[in-house]
């Protein structure tokens, strides 16, 4: 009797167990290489992009106004979304290249040294909950290390689709099949699309994973370069543009100033037809992938995050995009090269419809779902559980921090920032000058306030330079003409 009594008292137990594991939510992250914070029609409604899925799934969620990436390229900010940890923690501060040891562009100065992949004894978010009984998935693009020991499968992804080396869809026909990933082993159709083929492998997983909680990462090659879209959308945006007098000219461009005071082409209107065929099919794919998740009974246990890598790219490489009234954009330390959409769905926490104007930032990815999941880190991570968020609470947090000591592809300077409320400073690493902004009444920075505001110059230079110092962060290196660039006191002591 009492064999009988401790065996049924063992199955109600594992039944238990069971029950638990089932209730942990599903979690799919939709993470999009270089868009803007203004392509998406939920943040820009009079926006030359139409976006319709992403601005549903903002509508079913919380839609962050102030959320950011950590750096205003892509490897750094991917490093952080999957660590909770500042690039400066990890010293990945700049995208990695393609191959070992490249130190990166020159400007003025030498760049920073960075370390070149994401470091394989770091705790990803995919590890994280793997050991809390989830099945994991990755498509799209990686770019987080240099060879086959850095790829998704090695840091927690039991399924890794597209994933390598590359910072973008360059092999093959690129966005179009055959596409000669060495990470996508069975080849699409001829003339499968890109996003596509990603968001109906994900689907695909969803289905595939039964009752087991999954974490699904679909990582978007779009909407980086090279610029190329679907014939029937970009022949769509070239109707359009003629149907509401947006056709594409020299207006579209103009100069504008950066703290330093050199003077640089943006774009300041979206009317790229290509580009705009590229940003729908992406959310096409979005809309796909949800309406896979819906038709699997899932789509109610399931958290669902949207976001990129970095600002949308208006200053080079072919000026894609806008991201007026932001200023700058990809490669840049200022709004437009870090601010992003963001927008997290979390049924019964989030209220559908809602807005949180708090800044959010990448670092506090992991820590929200890896609580969700029941896990602890072991190792100190810089993010901050968003769940109070998200419940429509105030989130305690007095600062967040940027650190960028490189010369970027699209032209923008080595610089580090301090966000606190309302105010950004600007730090630029040649000279050590400083320039303090509003955001609430100057969102394009426009108007450097340091001189009115010396104390508020202090108090956050402070905090800012407390930061460096506590990440061990790397600056500028001199050149052989003997000019060096400048360091924080706490260095020059030494």
């Amino acid at each position: 009797m009492k064999i009988l009594f401790k065996l049924t008292a063992c199955l109600v137990s594992i039944s238990a167990l069971q029950a638990e594991e089932a209730k942990k939510p599903n979690i799919l992250v939709f993470f999009v290489d270089d868009l803007g914070y203004m392509d998406v029609s939920v943040n820009n409604p009079d926006g030359f992009y139409e976006t319709p899925h992403i601005e549903a799934l903002a509508k079913s969620g919380m839609l962050f106004t102030d959320g950011y990436a950590t750096c205003p390229v892509c490897s750094p900010s991917r490093v952080s979304m999957l660590t909770g940890k500042y690039p400066t923690r990890v010293g990945t501060t700049h995208l990695f290249p393609g191959k070992k040891g490249s130190p990166g562009k020159s400007g003025k100065f030498n760049p920073a040294p960075f370390v070149g992949e994401l470091p394989l004894e770091e705790v990803t978010i995919a590890e994280a909950l793997k050991s809390k009984g989830y099945a994991t998935f990755f498509a799209g693009k990686w770019h987080l290390g240099y060879g086959e020991d850095f790829r998704p499968q090695k840091q927690g992804f039991d399924i890794n689709i597209g994933g390598y080396d590359r910072g973008g869809p360059y092999s093959g026909k690129r966005y179009f099949a055959p596409f000669k990933n060495p990470e996508i082993k069975e080849e699409s159709p001829d003339g499968e699309h890109l996003p596509h083929r990603l968001a109906r492998e994900t689907v695909k997983f969803i289905n595939e994973s039964g009752d087991q909680p999954f974490f699904a990462y679909l990582s978007f090659y779009s909407v980086h370069t090279p610029l190329m879209g679907r014939k029937d959308l970009i022949e769509k945006y070239k109707k359009k543009a003629i149907e509401i007098g947006n056709t594409e000219s020299e207006d579209d461009f103009a100069p504008y100033m950066r703290t330093n005071k050199r003077l640089n082409k943006i774009r300041v209107k979206q009317t790229h037809t290509t580009y705009a065929a590229m940003v729908e099919a992406m959310d096409l794919a979005v809309g796909h992938v949800i309406e896979g998740l819906k038709k699997s009974g899932k789509y109610d246990n399931t958290i669902i995050v949207f976001t990129a890598d970095n600002g949308g790219l208006s200053t080079s490489e072919g000026y894609p995009t806008s991201n007026k009234p932001l200023n700058g954009g990809k490669g840049w330390v200022l709004e437009g090269g870090i601010r992003e959409p963001w927008i997290i769905r979390f049924p019964g926490v989030t209220k559908e419809g809602s807005v949180s104007k708090t800044p959010i930032s990448g670092i506090d990815f992991f820590p929200t779902v890896a609580k969700v999941a029941g896990y602890e880190a072991d190792d100190e991570i810089d993010g901050l559980d968003l769940r109070p968020l998200l419940e429509g609470k105030e989130l305690e947090r007095d600062a967040l921090y940027w650190h960028y000591p490189h010369y970027s592809n699209q032209g923008g300077f080595p610089g580090g920032v301090i966000r606190m409320g309302d105010f950004k400073l600007v730090e630029n690493y040649e000279d050590g000058s400083a320039a303090l902004f509003n955001l609430v009444d100057d969102i394009g920075e426009l108007n450097d306030i340091a001189e009115n505001h010396p104390e508020k110059v202090t108090q956050m230079r402070t905090k800012l330079h407390a930061f460096y110092q506590k990440h061990d962060a790397k600056f500028l290196q001199p050149k052989n003409n003997g000019d060096k660039p400048w360091r924080p006191a706490y260095l020059e002591t030494k």
